[in-house]
């Protein structure tokens, strides 16, 4: 009868091992580089963000960091981008993450995992990411009203502080310059 009970015991443990390790490796993300199609997507989202800027606003996005965050407020605070408008949010996210990646010197990628497919920002060859093209859309759908150069100094602050010291150059955060937050 031990070695019966020894037997299912040992059973069960190498099958939970096999188990556990099954899962790890499940768990690992995929990271892939951009499509073409991906690129081509992103390029329409840039549009379409632009575009609405353009016709309502008089004004375009041009990758200068506080004019595009001024600009990115704008459109919500009057209320030509809604909650309920998630294409146009995920747009404006990637203008904020194409202002991360040149600030911080991030990678755009395919990150997959279980949950999905997505396209997120990396630091260098890193596990590090950040996915902005989600950070302003689930604020404004969840109802928050956080500002646009509080959600662009979290995000940056998080990849600047696990970068190497650059001598003489102190972290930027906008939101303490700009009186918002």
């Amino acid at each position: 009868m031990t070695a019966r009970l020894t037997l299912t015991l040992l059973i069960f443990m190498a099958g939970s091992l096999f188990y556990s390790a099954y899962s790890l490796a499940q768990d690992e993300p995929e990271i892939s580089e951009l499509t073409y199609l991906d690129r081509g997507f992103m390029q329409q989202q840039r549009e379409l963000i632009n575009d609405i800027a353009a016709t309502n606003l008089g004004r375009q996005f041009s990758g200068e960091k506080i004019r595009d965050l001024d600009l990115l407020q704008a459109l919500l605070d009057r209320g030509l981008v809604k909650p309920d408008q998630t294409r146009e949010l995920q747009a404006m996210g990637l203008i904020l993450g194409d202002l991360l990646a040149a600030d911080l010197g991030l990678n755009w990628v395919i990150y997959e995992d279980e949950l999905g497919r997505s396209r997120a920002l990396r630091y260098a060859d890193t596990d590090n990411y950040l996915f902005p093209m989600t950070m302003i859309a689930r604020r404004i759908e969840g109802d928050s009203h956080t500002p646009v150069v509080a959600i662009y100094d979290k995000a940056y602050q998080s990849i600047y502080k696990i970068q190497p010291q650059r001598p003489f150059q102190e972290p930027t955060t906008l939101s303490n310059n700009s009186g918002s937050q």
